[in-house]
């Protein structure tokens, strides 16, 4: 043991994932006096622009959309009690097939190493006891969150320090009772796409393969207040429409696959610190 405080490390792509899947244990465990250090590795300039407009479209300027983005970044992180923010400032890539995948600058076209690089220089800085990070597949496919876990997977190597590590994840009960809430949330319109809702029930992992469940009930609202902090993207964050009582039903737990430990920490667990404490 030392007398430097437990660190938590979650690296993320853009601005207002921190919020979406670790908003719950960034407050919590802030909260419970554990140093927390936000990484993210992009600017969120493929987001929207003021009063919406998309990436493309005119009127978009992507570099006023970033300023606008790390500002409010800036206030999610107020909101959670995070320790310390770490930015890359990489170009967003925007979504998979986007010509913004290759321009000059964009996080996916940055080689891996450079990027491992720069991010083990921040572990070897903030000693994480824990990192956090997207699985394989950055959750859904999006090249930016592939490119996240890649640099982070190289970084822990680099780094020569041996921290637990986490993928983020969606247990598929959960993606099931999403898939019935946004049903109801579309009642009255027109049906879903039938390929849009196969594709959703694919994501995450069968609830046995789940092997961390952390209750983060008691820090709903701070996560809605996180959430609602990135105010300019509010159109695509569907979780801003709930009602309070099914926010914190669906995103009351936040759950994780436990990739690397050298605690010898019992599974399942309740607890990113298991073993830690």
């Amino acid at each position: 043991m030392t007398d430097r405080p437990l660190t938590l490390m979650a690296v993320h792509a853009h601005p207002d994932d921190e919020a979406t899947g670790t908003g719950g244990v960034l407050a919590r465990y802030a909260a419970e006096g554990i140093r927390t250090v936000l990484v993210t590795c992009t600017d969120g300039g493929c987001g929207d622009g003021p009063g919406g407009v998309k990436p493309g479209d005119p009127g978009h300027d992507p570099a006023a959309v970033a300023a606008m983005r790390a500002q409010e970044l800036r206030a999610s992180c107020d909101v959670l009690g995070i320790g310390a923010l770490e930015t890359l400032d990489y170009a967003d890539s925007g979504m998979l097939g986007w010509e913004s995948n290759d321009a000059p600058g964009s996080f996916w076209r940055t080689p891996v190493a450079e990027g491992a690089a720069r991010l083990a220089e921040l572990m070897r800085h903030h000693r994480p006891d824990v990192v956090v990070t997207y699985d394989e597949n950055g959750f859904y496919g999006h090249p930016d969150h592939i490119q996240a876990h890649r640099i982070t997977m190289a970084a822990v190597e680099l780094s020569g320090l041996t921290p637990k590590v986490y993928w983020t994840t969606m247990p598929h009960s959960m993606m099931r009772r999403f898939g019935e809430l946004m049903r109801e949330a579309q009642a009255g319109g027109p049906e879903p796409d039938p390929a849009e809702v196969a594709a959703m029930a694919e994501i995450g992992l069968p609830d046995a393969e789940v092997t961390t469940w952390v209750d983060t009930t008691a820090f709903s609202r701070q996560k809605f207040d996180a959430l609602a902090a990135h105010a300019s993207q509010g159109e695509n964050i569907f979780f801003l429409k709930m009602g309070d009582e099914v926010f914190a039903e669906l995103m009351g737990t936040e759950t994780f696959v436990r990739v690397q430990d050298a605690t010898g920490a019992t599974l399942p667990e309740d607890d990113l610190f298991a073993g830690l404490r």
